[in-house]
């Protein structure tokens, strides 16, 4: 059966909806394709294919707004989709924020081809996934003190997504993925330590090596046998770049116009003041090529642009889509993100914060005694005062150097001042998302013996 161009299957739902008795409507369609290899023990363990296509339709009755969905694109389906929304936006209570874009507001042209996010390579085998993944497996098997690989897993995605709207909005992209990833084991019992090492790129050509993915795991794993508690009290924390970005995800996250409009936010009185240290920006670049993050337009067809979230250390803007950007009387950032069962909300594209002029091993030096950290578990983060507590595994520093590993720790602060002092390392991968080195952050209260 010859797959439904995406574009006409939007147009169809807007039909349907205006025909429903809808005065506006957006309607979504994606389109995937996964694949997906997992081995253990030089075998065979898994492997999955799927295919699937999902159509979201929102509509407008007035300032009532519904949103449906479902995986079935008949005519029948798509006919009782607009009806049950119709009646469903009937019954909702008014929102004086809900509406489409106007016309003066949406993106009319965009580059696909120069932001590269569709690899036009064949889909690969089932076979030459599994080969990635054994490859990763032998290497971490490899690494001496590793007695046994979890999981090796590779996989590839694409999917094909179009958006259209009642307001003479229509447009659609297609990304690719590839992912390759390993998790080894060392000891047993009370002994046992894991970690892992994977990449994901747009492009097969970009993934690192699978030997190198094993390599990585297997010796990180190896770095953590024998661990234990760190002592307890106030030290130096370096948050190692793998996990440095959750720092700035807790900023991006108190900085979402959905958090200010509803006053749960410890960034809420913070427009325009201080929150990093000055010189430091945080920049979102949603055309960056090749990247995850990166987008055309947002899911209300408007323009994404490159734009400052803090300069010189300030806090300049929200992340806003439309309806938290009326409500906050503010101008839409391009910021709306949404699936086919819900609608849009504000989410951050690519971001990138300075990098520094040290690098990671300056940093421990520099630091003298304290917690390097190189994993985390569970989170407890006050969204009204950024109070911070996190389980913490990594390595401890003696002396500007690496002393013991240490596991089953707790770290807490407070964002508002950890963030007004971290220092910046120069080690940040540049082909991710979130674009963010290795953080210093000069004491935190460690609980450990």
């Amino acid at each position: 059966m010859t797959p439904p161009d995406l574009s006409t299957l939007s147009q169809r739902l807007l039909d349907a909806a205006k025909s429903a008795g809808a005065d506006t409507a957006d309607a979504i369609a994606v389109q995937g394709t996964s694949l997906s290899v997992d081995v253990r023990n030089g075998a065979l363990e898994q492997a999955e294919r799927s295919e699937s296509i999902d159509i979201g339709l929102r509509v407008f009755v007035g300032q009532k707004q519904a949103n449906v969905s479902a995986s079935d694109v008949s005519d029948r389906t798509i006919e009782e989709m607009a009806m049950r929304a119709v009646a469903m936006a009937g019954e909702a209570p008014e929102d004086p924020f809900a509406g489409l874009a106007h016309a003066d507001q949406l993106a009319t042209e965009w580059d696909i081809e120069a932001l590269e996010l569709n690899d036009t390579s064949p889909e690969p085998a089932a076979e030459e996934l599994q080969s990635d993944a054994l490859a990763a497996e032998t290497a971490a098997r490899a690494v001496k003190g590793i007695n046994q690989v979890e999981q090796s897993s590779a996989g590839y995605g694409v999917r094909n997504i179009w958006l259209a709207a009642s307001n003479g909005f229509s447009g659609g992209y297609r990304r690719t993925d590839r992912a390759l990833s390993c998790v080894a084991i060392s000891g047993s019992g009370a002994e046992m330590e894991r970690d892992y090492s994977g990449d994901s790129r747009i492009f097969q050509c970009d993934l690192r090596s699978p030997e190198d993915i094993g390599t990585e795991a297997g010796t990180r794993t190896v770095e953590r046998a024998g661990a234990r508690k760190p002592p307890t009290g106030s030290y130096p924390v370096l948050f190692d770049e793998r996990i440095s970005s959750s720092l700035v995800g807790h900023l991006l996250a108190a900085a979402n116009g959905s958090n200010i409009a509803r006053g749960s936010s410890w960034l809420r009185e913070k427009l325009g003041q201080t929150v990093l240290p000055e010189g430091l920006n945080l920049v979102e670049d949603p055309h960056r090529p090749r990247t995850s993050g990166t987008r055309p337009f947002d899911a209300e067809g408007l323009p994404t642009r490159r734009r400052v979230i803090v300069e010189n250390g300030m806090l300049v803007g929200w992340t806003l889509d439309l309806s938290t950007a009326r409500k906050l009387d503010m101008a839409p950032t391009g910021n709306a993100a949404r699936g086919t069962s819900a609608p849009p909300s504000p989410s951050n594209w690519n971001v990138a914060l300075d990098a520094g002029a040290a690098s990671r091993k300056d940093l421990i030096r520099d630091m003298g005694t304290g917690l390097l950290v190189t994993s985390m578990i569970g989170s407890t983060i006050n969204p009204n005062t950024g109070d911070y507590s996190r389980g913490a595994a990594g390595l401890w520093i003696e002396n500007g150097e690496i002393a013991y590993p240490v596991n089953e720790c707790t770290i807490a602060g407070n964002l508002i001042d950890m963030l007004r002092q971290i220092t910046p390392a120069n080690d940040a991968r540049p082909h991710l998302s979130r674009v963010v080195p290795s953080l210093l952050v000069p004491s935190m209260t460690l609980a450990g013996s």
